[in-house]
């Protein structure tokens, strides 16, 4: 496996020895990978190969699942995430989410973004909290087509209007981590292409961490790519070296369509 790193680019997050388990199945197999801060890391392969189930891993998304179990430690900073003793509420602030469908609450475009500062107590007043959500929407590139309308449903915005209100939910509580589940598999290319040019401005802020099935879009919007297949980390290391220097034959095949 190629681990590859690039020693000027600070460790965000470090993945060691990650095992996961539905029942007496095993999804991911001694998985270990060093994420770079304020970087895209993409994570490919074929269905059902694990890269989901890892994304989950980093925010404990995988608790919330009957008969799974998780073995192994994610680092970050000096804490690892897995320990008894963090709270997964407060961690999931720190580690933003956005799924593969469009999911806003069905309240106003407000507040859909005020949620998060609002149960985390982030805002003193009334006034700090609409200037999170303007903010937080402007950082989502939304803000120019919903100024006028915050008190709108949510419901009521485009598919992809709808996602990158969700991006907007997800860094209003000023994340440290963002993850992405597919996030343009519901939307069209236009929709697609906005959300990634928008990925592209929000890592000057955030590490990302992008589960795609598009390879052509983990070339585009990624530094960092790793392929998985079934449950393990293949290879990982420079986008544009997975993509045209493959270290693994596996990784090969898969890139030019012999695998799928």
């Amino acid at each position: 496996m190629d681990t590859n790193t690039d020693s000027a680019n600070l460790v965000k997050i470090q993945g060691e020895n990650v095992n996961v388990f539905y029942g007496a199945k095993q999804a991911l197999n001694n998985v270990s990978i060093a994420i770079q801060d304020r970087s895209v890391t993409a994570f490919i392969g074929p269905s059902g190969c694990g890269k989901s189930t890892f994304l989950r891993c980093f925010n404990r998304m995988n608790d919330v699942i009957p008969n799974c179990r998780v073995e192994g430690s994610i680092i970050m900073g000096d804490v690892d995430v897995n320990s008894p003793q963090i709270d997964p509420v407060l961690l999931r602030a720190r580690i933003g989410m956005v799924f593969q469908k469009p999911n806003p609450f069905p309240k106003t475009i407000f507040e859909n973004v005020a949620y998060g500062p609002r149960i985390h107590g982030l805002a003193q007043n009334k006034t700090e909290l609409q200037d999170m959500v303007e903010d937080s929407l402007k950082k989502a590139g939304l803000w120019g087509e919903v100024a006028d309308r915050l008190n709108d449903q949510a419901t009521g915005l485009s598919g992809g209007q709808q996602q990158r209100l969700c991006i907007a939910r997800a860094i209003a509580v000023g994340p440290d981590v963002l993850l992405m589940d597919e996030p343009c598999s519901a939307l069209d290319p236009i929709a697609t292409s906005v959300i990634e040019e928008l990925i592209s401005e929000l890592q000057q802020r955030f590490t990302i961490l992008i589960v795609t099935h598009s390879m052509q879009q983990a070339a585009r919007v990624s530094q960092k790519t790793a392929y998985f297949h079934l449950g393990t980390l293949v290879e990982y290391g420079d986008t544009k070296d997975v993509f045209t220097r493959p270290q693994n034959e596996q990784t090969e095949a898969y890139i030019s369509g012999k695998i799928g």
